[in-house]
């Protein structure tokens, strides 16, 4: 294909990718907002409530590290359809769950769907544009999506509760899906790696099971480490992954090599990652709840409400760019996330009676800021040096780390929240709940930044740091 000639066909596999991408990504945060109306409806326990989005991102972060194999050597079209069919039909089955397990477990098969459809979609769009001009625009606009689906998600979010139903979050899905499916049929061509198909089925069973587990036995933990059966959960949910690393010691064909993890700088920056992901999704999900619950914002006034965090990201990022040549992604890995924890501190200030924009609009613009230097160099560092064997399975990991983190940090921020409200409405206790999870999400962001300054380490001669792009963006969430 000529660099200057892009046909129709290839625009419109570019839109069909796209839309199946702009999918996956809306889906992280699209619930957000309707989950406090949903939790009514479905008379869903406050516990209960955090699976409707950690079942989403622990099913995504565990199938992605085998959906790219998948992918690769079952075909890429094909795992491309069975994802894409499978996600409209947990969208559906969401949409019209009548009780709360039938809705957490849509969100798990949504998920599950996810991970065999985004890195199926990104290998397409690669076989399709090769290289030249053609590729950046098409990589150009992915990252586009990437970097605004989450805030689009919530802002349509609050638009479908309000003026629909909560319901039309997850449906809403269902006839981008069949448009999307109908296009890809005849429009893309099948491709598939010429290696021979060797599954790490073993180490992909423990590490689904084991971070299920641990994640189960996490949100456990409120109803008592022994009578709550917490403690039990979390021992096999341990045992299981190490089994895990032990099967990736002994394979020929392991689904995570272990060097791509054991390396400093590249496993710092994941550590980082998961951190940043369990402060995001814990931030953005109590943060609805406040407006909601207790500033009785409507949803969409809520979605808008969370948008500044979003565009101080964005408005951030490209400042940044201009100095990480010069700098290095470290200084911005450790001053990243204490300017994102100071933005967590002063929500930490909300109140019942208070004002959004006294005690809400500095803090997530402040925290904005400081993820936006989390989410520029982090990703870079966990992907730059790597053998080009190992590419597929570092970028697996990496997005991973973001979404596995979200499911334990959410799960254990629920846990304070629980202990600080102990099921009680009223506004006053409530804000105290917030105020618990905001405060330790803080925490978290300085051990975040103690990685960074003490594990993540560069050396100058064929190390990380020459490899960092000068032009790079990372994704919202």
């Amino acid at each position: 294909m000529p660099e200057e000639t892009v046909s129709v066909r290839d625009r419109l596999v570019l839109f069909t990718l796209a839309a199946a991408q702009l999918l996956v990504i809306l889906d992280t945060t699209i619930v957000n907002i309707a989950v406090p109306r949903a939790q009514v409806d479905l008379h869903l326990s406050d516990e209960l409530r955090q699976w409707v989005i950690t079942g989403y991102a622990l099913a995504f972060g565990s199938v992605l590290l085998i959906g790219g194999r998948i992918a690769d050597f079952w075909g890429r079209k094909r795992t491309f359809l069975l994802g894409l069919a499978l996600f409209g039909a947990a969208s559906l089955w969401g949409g019209l769950s009548t009780v709360g397990v039938e809705l957490i477990g849509a969100r798990v098969l949504q998920g599950a769907a996810a991970a065999l459809m985004a890195p199926a979609s990104l290998s397409l769009v690669s076989v399709t544009f090769p290289s030249g001009r053609a590729r950046n625009v098409a990589f150009g606009l992915l990252g586009g999506i990437v970097s605004s689906g989450a805030a689009v998600g919530l802002i349509l979010g609050g638009v479908l509760t309000e003026w629909t139903s909560w319901r039309w979050c997850l449906l809403v899905n269902v006839p981008i899906v069949i448009a999307a499916f109908v296009a890809a049929v005849p429009v893309l061509r099948e491709s598939r790696s010429s290696e021979r198909s060797r599954y790490d089925v073993a180490g992909a069973v423990t590490v689904a099971l084991g971070f299920g587990a641990l994640v189960y036995g996490l949100t456990r933990a409120e109803a008592g480490w022994i009578e709550g059966g917490a403690l039990l959960f979390v021992i096999v949910g341990v045992l299981l992954l190490v089994a895990f690393v032990v099967i990736q010691q002994r394979t020929s064909a392991p689904l995570l090599p272990l060097r791509v993890v054991l390396h400093r700088a590249r496993g710092g920056a994941m550590l980082v990652q998961a951190c940043s992901g369990g402060v995001v999704v814990g931030m953005t999900l109590y943060l609805t709840f406040h407006l909601q619950q207790v500033l009785h914002f409507s949803p969409l006034a809520s979605g808008l409400a969370t948008l500044p965090f979003a565009v101080a990201i964005a408005a951030t990022i490209p400042v940044l760019v201009r100095f990480i040549p010069r700098t290095g992604p470290k200084p911005m890995l450790v001053g990243g996330p204490l300017v994102a924890a100071l933005g967590l501190v002063l929500l930490s200030r909300v109140s019942a009676d208070g004002s959004y924009w006294t005690e809400v609009l500095p803090g997530l613009v402040v925290m904005g800021v400081g993820m936006a230097g989390i989410f520029m160099p982090a990703q870079s560092v966990a992907l730059a040096g790597v053998d080009e064997r190992d590419a597929g399975a570092a970028a697996a990991a990496s997005n991973a780390a973001n979404q596995i983190g979200g499911s334990i940090g959410l799960a254990v921020l629920t846990n304070l929240y629980l202990a600080a409200t102990e099921g009680s409405p009223d506004p006053g206790v409530l804000v105290q709940g917030y105020s618990a999870v905001f405060l330790a999400s803080a925490g978290i962001l300085v051990v975040a930044a103690a990685i960074a300054a003490f594990v993540i380490t560069f050396r100058t001669r064929g190390g990380v740091t020459a490899a960092i792009p000068s032009d790079h963006t990372a994704p919202i969430l």
